[in-house]
């Protein structure tokens, strides 16, 4: 049989060799241990960050007594699995090494068997300075390797950039977003397993043809013998049950079983069907009695790149069970600075929202973990895919043999991790390192290249290929076939010349567009830079003000405060909200506003972009916006805050994900009407537009039925403003559209004909009255136009709606659900009071 005890409990932690010993929590990290016991402060509140710098340049130490039962000791194999030791680690049982480890990344396990006891096990756990392990590697190379996000300064380091160097989360060093808290800890679980006879050591369910019709299925089951040993071996699930006779020799074998399913319930991302799942149960047993059994839980499904010539370039979309998918999404980074910090509820709450959002993918950005395995199987269950990148970001990396040994086996024990998640759609091998060495054309990419000789030059490059051409690429093949593989985001293709590297231009592969924000263009121009597949863009904003009160005094309420210009990484960022917000909005009238109006601008920002990327549908097949989360309570691209209060971009997201939507796109003075369906049915309807004046008064209207083919855009009309506004002031007018199917309102939007700076807005006054019997659901009414109504509620949720422009005349119906800790992740409920405002209230 197979025995395992979990390590979780009696941890103690101390600076090496110096002072008392305190109580540890395992999982953990240092930092957390110490802001537990009292020995730092909040590391999030104001600059303390800065204060903490020299948590990273001492060695610490944890150690547990503990005792096994009877049974696991009596085991004729006994062993112990850290799941994930961060980073540099020597491990030692009843003083005896029993492990080194160097790589946050993968699982580390040894045999104890010669060294356990039954009774007062001392297992220690020596943790080495990441800094001090790194500093020499970094001068016996001899030349700086770029890693522009590494915020060594912040850390005393000066221009001496390690992360590089460590198989370790690259944010731990810092990002322009993230701060720099390089940890140490045991941060995944411990046990100790026995075992004898056999155990099965892995169970993948590889999916080798799977239609509507059948699913043939090869269930590769990994199993480890102690003695040659006869028995049966069982795989069932729902739907079957398959048996068999098996004889193993002694050692690592992988026996493999064919099974089919007739008729199976396929998964689905979100929007397209259910996110159906199965549950494979493998038993392995000897007389009627089970020696060992490992369940799976996968998703029938097939899924691939679609990379295709086509009349423009070269397509770039994700098929899943044969039908095209737009992609609607964001880029996940890590829910927090320290990531045991991170629980379930956190993670179902990002995963909801973003299904709430419409949303159906996620990139895991390169420069994080591999997330727990809870994030991906909530992908799973919410049909939300998952764009995977290697954890490689923003930086070239060493070649030594041992660096590349190690990532070896990093990506093979990963790859194997994960391969049943049917929510994983795409392996990517870094994070905008092949657009920034550019190593193909002279005087392009963030000037890395032009920093070395040209021996220099080859060497890095040829380590990068090494990596990301050969390494990762041949991992996914060998262990994940079924899931396509791409060698770095932003890329047009990989030639092994100068079409390789992605530009604004490319006409094929993914793009990254950062000329609005980081280029200071305007916003326009997300309608004229449109590629293949959209993987990151993004504008930022600040946190709402009940967030920046948890890091910041009252004094320090100030764009140009120290406090939050330390809780803002990217140099120019607050500088650029409010030349941003001078170019389009009228001036807020204190820094409270400051922050409200800087979620307008951002949720315009991204809704333009948005908006262009799906009008260009099939030619662009995704959009993923930068970016979903924060890992701490700063001012970011984020559409939902550290603590998960959702910006106005995240209900914009929703708005602007829907799988049907109007879309009204003004090119100079003409009006083009569009209809974007990701739904695979045909359906007709009615698209109603009206446009108004600010006091409700009806002053044209326009009427089409329409039929909304599947699975595109359908152009619906094109109309001269002039038509449309006739002889009636641009800034006092609001064009409302309604798009109705099977008598019901499926989508509205509003356009404006001028400016918001120019927009003439009156006081409104806002009504809000509970639906009867329901003390969730409200009914919001005004007498003059209401832009961007923001409610806010006294309990943590989120509304049906919020941040949108109220016309006199149109009922607004909306209802509240409260972040649960419980079973679901949002649940309709009275929000206690609520506090109504509108952009009439935040401006001068």
């Amino acid at each position: 049989m197979n025995y395992s005890m979990s390590l979780a409990e009696d941890w103690r932690f101390r600076q090496k060799g110096e002072g008392e010993w305190l109580q540890a929590k395992v999982p953990g990290s240092v930092h957390t241990d110490l802001r537990a016991n009292r020995k730092i402060e909040d590391p999030f509140y104001g600059k303390n960050e800065l204060a903490m710098q020299w948590i990273d340049k001492e060695d610490w130490e944890y150690e547990t007594i503990f005792d096994l039962s009877e049974e696991l000791f009596q085991q004729k194999n006994l062993e112990i699995l850290f799941e994930g030791l961060d980073t540099y680690a020597d491990v030692y049982l009843n003083g005896q090494r029993i492990l080194s480890a160097d790589n946050m990344f993968r699982t580390w396990k040894a045999d104890i068997k010669p060294y356990a006891k039954q009774k007062e096990n001392h297992l220690l756990v020596s943790f080495r300075s990441p800094i001090k392990e790194d500093l020499p590697k970094l001068e016996k190379l001899g030349y700086d390797l770029p890693a522009s996000n590494d915020h060594s300064e912040d850390g005393g380091l000066g221009e001496k950039r390690l992360s590089i160097f460590s198989r370790k989360a690259p944010y731990h060093y810092g990002w322009d977003w993230g701060p720099r808290f390089v940890t140490s800890g045991i941060w995944k679980p411990v046990q100790i397993q026995g075992w004898t006879d056999i155990r099965i050591t892995d169970l993948y369910i590889r999916q080798d043809h799977v239609t509507t019709q059948l699913a043939r299925l090869s269930a590769e089951i990994e199993v480890e013998a102690d003695q040659d040993w006869t028995g049966k071996v069982r795989i069932a699930t729902e739907e079957l049950s398959l048996e068999k006779e098996v004889s193993i020799q002694k050692g690592n074998h992988t026996i493999e079983l064919a099974l089919e399913l007739e008729n199976p319930k396929l998964w689905w991302c979100r929007g397209l069907g259910e996110a159906n799942l199965y549950q494979f149960l493998v038993s392995f047993s000897k007389a009627g009695k089970a020696i060992a059994e490992k369940k799976v839980r996968t998703g029938l499904r097939t899924i691939r790149l679609v990379r295709e010539k086509d009349e423009a370039g070269k397509s770039f979309y994700f098929e899943l069970n044969g039908v095209p998918v737009f992609a609607k999404g964001a880029n996940h980074i890590p829910n927090d600075s320290f990531l045991t910090d991170i629980s379930y509820e956190r993670y179902r709450h990002e995963i909801a929202s973003a299904a709430e959002s419409n949303m159906n993918m996620l990139r895991v950005w390169g420069g994080g973990i591999y997330e727990y395995d809870m994030f991906y199987e909530l992908c799973d269950e919410y049909g939300i895919m998952v764009w995977q990148d290697f954890m490689f970001a923003c930086s070239m990396y060493p070649g030594d043999q041992a660096f590349l040994d190690n990532v070896k086996r990093e990506a093979e024990e990963n790859v194997k991790r994960l391969r049943n998640n049917p929510s994983l759609a795409l392996w990517c091998g870094n994070n905008e390192m092949d657009s920034a060495w550019a190593h193909y054309i002279e005087n392009r990419g963030w000037g890395w290249k032009e920093a070395h000789t040209p021996e220099i030059r080859e060497k890095i490059w040829a380590d990068y290929e090494e990596v990301f051409h050969h390494i990762l690429p041949k991992a996914v093949t060998e262990h994940s076939p079924a899931v396509d593989y791409w060698p770095s985001s932003p890329m047009s293709e990989l030639t092994g010349d100068e079409h390789q590297h992605a530009t604004y231009t490319s006409t094929s592969g993914d793009m990254h567009y950062w000329d609005v924000w980081h280029g200071a263009k305007p916003l326009e121009d997300y309608k004229k830079v449109v590629g293949r597949f959209m993987s990151e863009y993004g504008f930022q904003s600040f946190p709402e003000l009940k967030t920046v009160q948890t890091y910041a005094e009252e004094t320090e309420l100030e764009l140009e405060s120290p406090v939050m210009l330390h809780h803002q990484k990217n140099g120019r960022g607050n500088q650029l909200i409010k030349e941003y917000m001078d170019q389009y909005y009228q001036e807020p009238k204190d820094f409270p506003a400051f922050l409200y109006m800087s979620h307008i601008l951002q949720a315009d920002a991204i809704k333009t972009a948005i908006e262009a990327h799906r009008a260009q549908k099939p030619y662009c097949m995704g959009t993923l916006y930068w970016q979903m989360n924060d890992c701490w309570p700063v001012a970011s691209w984020s559409s939902m805050d550290y603590y998960g209060r959702w910006k106005a971009l995240q209900y914009t997201a929703k708005n602007s994900y829907q799988d049907v939507m109007v879309i009204l796109d003004q090119v100079d003075e003409e009006l083009n009407l569009m209809v974007v369906s990701d739904l695979l049915q045909d359906s007709e309807g009615r698209l109603h537009l009206t446009l108004y004046d600010f006091s409700g008064e009806k002053l044209w209207t326009y009427e089409q039925g329409i039929q909304v083919k599947s699975n595109t855009v359908t152009m619906i009309d094109k109309l001269e403003v002039k038509d449309i506004v006739q002889n009636h002031k641009a800034n006092n007018v609001v064009l409302h559209a309604s798009l109705e199917t099977n008598e019901q309102i499926i989508d509205q939007k509003v356009h404006y004909f001028a400016k918001m700076k120019e927009i003439d807005l009156e006081i409104p006054n806002i009504s809000v009255e509970q639906v009867e019997g329901h003390d969730y659901a409200f009914v919001l009414t005004t007498n003059v136009l209401a832009k961007n109504i923001w409610l806010d509620a006294e309990k943590e949720g989120i509304f049906s709606d919020n941040y949108f422009d109220l016309i006199p005349g149109i009922p607004k119906k909306i209802t509240f659900s409260a972040r649960d800790n419980g079973q679901s992740a949002f649940v309709l409920e009275k929000p206690g009071a609520i506090t109504v405002q509108s952009m009439v209230d935040f401006v001068k």
